[in-house]
């Protein structure tokens, strides 16, 4: 039985727009977790103790059921996590699901490689080409359905937990444009279309569940990659393990203002 007088566990679910791959210090390696993600700058900031599973390349499936294969071994399915002292939940995954990141990052390489390969056959640089494809409506409702059937999950495990979906910022936002990132107009307007779906997913998810929602997406519009005060970082290459960037991921200023936001929901709307 946990203890009346504590205020509980706070436990961080999610992928890696919750780990924070890049962002140093990195406390796990294996799942390209930072010691500085939102989730850590959160729980500094509310005062609760904090269990953090989330691990970069996470599906919902893998929160749920699945184990997630990673360089130091398979870890748990994440909701395992989540005990009866658990106070407060938050949720970032589903990306993965429908592949959205892999899309802009493909993209993104093939444009960089080209742009620096200007010599390159006309045949081969469309061949280089490279389609964000924008998920079909059945995929956007299967990540609707799998966030709702995971906050139902926790709350089995934690009844009297508080869950918090946070959805993802904005990465191909209003600074976004062909000279900013190495995507075509034709592929921003395709993320921009797979992040949309995303973000109703997320809404129409809380709405299902009867969670909180916290739509980072809708607050960083003006921060994405490209932009003066980025949250999400442009197309820079590195060895997110040791520290180094990961292309269109969140930037330590995005970490901190989605950790400032979710504390601002709790503390504007404590039994929301």
């Amino acid at each position: 039985m946990a203890d009346p007088a504590s205020p509980g566990v706070y436990v961080a679910l999610g992928s890696s727009f919750a780990a924070g791959p890049g962002i140093p210090p990195q406390v796990d390696r294996g799942a390209l977790r930072s010691g500085r993600n939102y989730p850590s700058l959160l729980a500094e900031e509310i005062g609760l103790p904090l269990v953090d599973v989330t691990c970069s390349g996470a599906t919902t499936a893998q929160l749920r059921h699945d184990r997630r294969p990673t360089l130091t071994g398979p870890v748990p399915p994440q909701v395992a996590a989540v005990t009866a002292e658990t106070a407060l939940v938050t949720v970032t995954a589903g990306g993965n699901d429908v592949g959205y990141l892999g899309m802009l990052v493909s993209a993104g390489l093939r444009g960089t490689l080209t742009a620096r390969l200007p010599w390159l056959p006309a045949p081969v640089r469309r061949r280089l080409g490279y389609t964000v494809e924008v998920p079909p409506p059945e995929a956007f409702a299967e990540v609707r359905a799998s966030l709702t059937a995971l906050v139902d999950d926790v709350r089995r495990r934690a009844p009297g937990a508080r869950v918090v979906l946070v959805d993802y910022l904005t990465v191909l936002g209003t600074h976004a444009t062909p000279d900013t990132v190495p995507l075509t107009a034709e592929q921003i307007g395709e993320g921009r279309r797979v992040a949309a779906g995303l973000a109703a997913s997320f809404a129409a998810a809380a709405t299902d569940a009867g969670a909180d929602l916290v739509a980072v997406s809708a607050v960083s519009e003006d921060h994405g990659a490209g932009a003066p005060d980025p949250w999400v970082g442009g197309f820079v290459m590195g060895v997110p393990g040791f520290g180094g960037p990961r292309p269109f991921h969140p930037t330590a200023a995005g970490m901190a203002a989605v950790a400032d936001l979710v504390a601002k929901r709790l503390r504007t709307e404590p039994g929301a």
